[in-house]
């Protein structure tokens, strides 16, 4: 949802501003259910699997947390969110099955509860690294 890195300064005043948004959540659940991809079927670029279960209340927090993002002054996509874990990307040039995707149409996985909302700093490359950099309960 954000675009780019937390700038240092910025860091704690986010954690004071996305702890109430989280805090306003109510318990909730998702399962992986269908899948996609972003790009055309002959160039696609990402396929991804849908969310099923408490989606509503998950797109509640997520205008919560771009909103409190936005507080403190990050720039947050524009664009409406759209439930989904992205499970792997085609890169351009390499051959692609852009129907891959629709062979997810009918997956429904099991629910599982959603403990917390955590922030991750990614360090892209050769071997992408995820370090966690805070979190909070969710319910």
């Amino acid at each position: 949802m954000f675009l780019g890195e937390v700038p240092a300064p910025l860091l704690a005043p986010l954690r004071t501003a996305v702890a109430p948004a989280v805090a306003a959540t109510p318990p909730i659940s998702l399962q992986l259910a269908g899948g996609g991809r972003f790009g055309s079927r002959r160039r696609p670029t990402v396929c991804w699997v849908g969310l099923g279960g408490d989606v509503p209340e998950l797109t509640a927090l997520a205008g919560r947390l771009a909103a409190a993002a936005r507080g403190v002054g990050l720039t947050v996509e524009d664009r409406p969110f759209r439930a989904h874990l992205t499970v792997g990307r085609w890169r351009p040039g390499q051959p692609a099955d852009g129907d891959l995707p629709g062979r997810l149409a009918g997956y429904r996985g099991p629910a599982w509860p959603v403990p917390e909302v955590v922030l991750w700093r990614s360090r892209l490359g050769p071997q992408p690294r995820y370090e966690r950099v805070a979190a909070w309960p969710v319910g």
